[in-house]
């Protein structure tokens, strides 16, 4: 059978002399989205990964990838589990009767999780072995521009060769180098930890900082919180920053803003933590959130002329190819934009690209993202700091801030807020922020309206759903402020 692949700019027609049309180095999200929808297009395909294991390591993985085995999914578990301690608390003003010693089995939750990680991961495999894609198990690296060799779990290695390479293995944690630093854990270990810890330390202001604080603070932990910068999640809007910082004290974490961990010390009841402000403090577990890098240690890139950047990122072109024409790459891998979704884009418009005979390049304007914090934070869009310094027009910004309903009953001391990014001369939304109850399902459907090049006015004229909290961003209609920042066209 012959097929499209993309030679060169060109697309041609190719018999092949391979193994493989494609071989893939990781079965993570886009990894799979990408094996799929190339085997679907009439690729021969081949995928490798390592064994399957909740906790990666250097020999341990799965197919479900970081998402699904130990990353978005499993988390968000936890965080619905976290969520009821609260519900329980808001409860008795809605007239349950609420037994003050209320159990939680942390062990329950576990194996349900793990459960449902092992469940999904089996789905994945059946996905792959219903689109005809061959699955080998063990560690890829490549050996040249169409070669792959793997070494399989027992250490026997072999070698494929393909068409092309496509390398999808996403990213690690990454620890910082301090003093004791073998005492903290990551987010890996953090989601499957035996007991549920009483004391808890966590370093970092990222998503995964501020989301597993609010996990262990929802199951009851005592949380102490620390970050370099004043407010926590850099590059997200600053006054929604602001509400999830008060939002996270309000839950009963102490924040420590400005304040780096200096040594870790082993203790017979856990780990002494010392910070650059003289702060000695005893935790069960430390949680180190400071960030991933790219998975490209062991991959043999730079031996075969693949470039990387200067923290291990493949760097590629906008359609995913790296300067070794028959190698390309997506994914955390690449650090791009580093989410799931946008993996799975990826992937799609490598298989288009590559064997579809439609060159695609990935769109990355106005995607939505969301921190399951408690409550959680959703955007989409420019957030005002990035419109003001790219506005060649006016900004318009319009916000709210509100008691959400259940809050006035429930007596919780907790505010909703939203935000809209308004070119002053088009009329146009160009982002939209909320932190509050169901932030990320509304955010969803507003990042359609905003893909879309929705203007203001049509927000206004769109009727909102009574009583709700989404009806807010359709009825807000006073400006906020006005901002006048010349500089690059939006």
């Amino acid at each position: 059978m012959s097929r499209k692949m993309l030679v060169g700019d060109q697309v041609e027609s190719d018999e092949g002399h391979y193994d493989y049309d494609l071989f893939l180095i990781g079965a993570g999200s886009g990894g799979v989205r990408a094996s799929r929808t190339s085997a679907n297009l009439g690729a021969k395909v081949a995928i490798c990964e390592l064994p399957f294991d909740p906790i990666s390591s250097q020999d341990l993985g799965g197919i479900g990838g970081t998402c699904v085995i130990r990353g978005c999914v499993p988390k968000k578990i936890l965080v619905y589990g976290a969520v009821f301690r609260g519900e329980f608390e808001d409860a008795k003003n809605f007239g349950w009767q609420i037994n003050e010693d209320v159990g939680f089995d942390w062990k329950m939750l576990l194996r349900n999780k793990t459960q449902e990680i092992e469940r999904l991961n089996g789905i994945y495999k059946r996905m792959l072995t219903n689109s005809g894609v061959k699955m080998y198990e063990g560690e890829g690296r490549v050996i040249d521009a169409h070669t792959v060799e793997v070494r399989e779990p027992d250490g026997t290695k072999k070698q494929y060769t393909a068409k092309n390479i496509l390398i999808a293995t996403g990213s690690r944690a990454q620890r910082v180098s301090i003093p004791g630093k073998e005492l903290a854990i990551t987010s890996d270990e953090a989601l499957s930890l035996e007991e549920l810890p009483k004391r808890v330390v966590v370093l970092g202001g990222g998503y995964i900082a501020v989301e597993f604080a609010s996990i262990w603070r929802g199951m009851g932990a005592s949380v102490d919180l620390f970050y370099r910068k004043e407010l926590p999640l850099r590059g997200f809007d600053d006054e929604m920053r602001a509400v999830v910082a008060k939002n996270l004290e309000g839950r009963g974490i102490n924040l420590h803003p400005g304040t780096n961990l200096t040594e870790l010390i082993k203790t017979e009841d856990g780990v002494k933590v010392l910070t650059d402000k003289g702060e000695e403090l005893h935790a069960d577990v430390v949680l180190f959130a400071t960030g991933r890098v790219p998975n490209t240690k062991r991959l043999n890139l730079e031996a075969v002329g693949v470039e990387l950047d200067k923290i291990g990122a493949v760097k590629v072109d906008e359609y995913s190819r790296t300067n070794i024409p028959s190698i390309w790459a997506i994914g955390d891998v690449t650090n791009r934009m580093n989410l799931t979704p946008v993996a799975l884009m990826e992937g799609t418009c490598f298989s288009k690209t590559v064997f579809g005979g439609q060159p695609s390049k990935p769109d990355y304007k106005d995607i939505p993202c969301a921190v399951f914090c408690i409550p959680p934070l959703s955007v989409v869009g420019l957030n005002e700091e990035e419109a003001v310094g790219q506005a060649k027009n006016d900004i318009l910004v319009f916000t709210s801030t509100f008691n959400p309903m259940k809050n006035s009953i429930s007596k919780r001391s907790e505010k909703s807020a939203m935000k809209l990014i308004v070119d002053a001369k088009t009329d146009k939304v160009l982002g939209a922020s909320m932190c509050g109850p169901d932030a990320p399902e509304i955010m969803q459907g507003l990042a359609v309206a905003i893909k879309c090049g929705a203007t203001k006015a049509q927000f206004d004229s769109t009727v909102g759903i009574h009583p709700s909290a989404a009806e807010e961003f359709v009825t807000m209609r006073s400006v906020t402020r006005t901002v006048s920042a010349p500089g690059g066209k939006l």
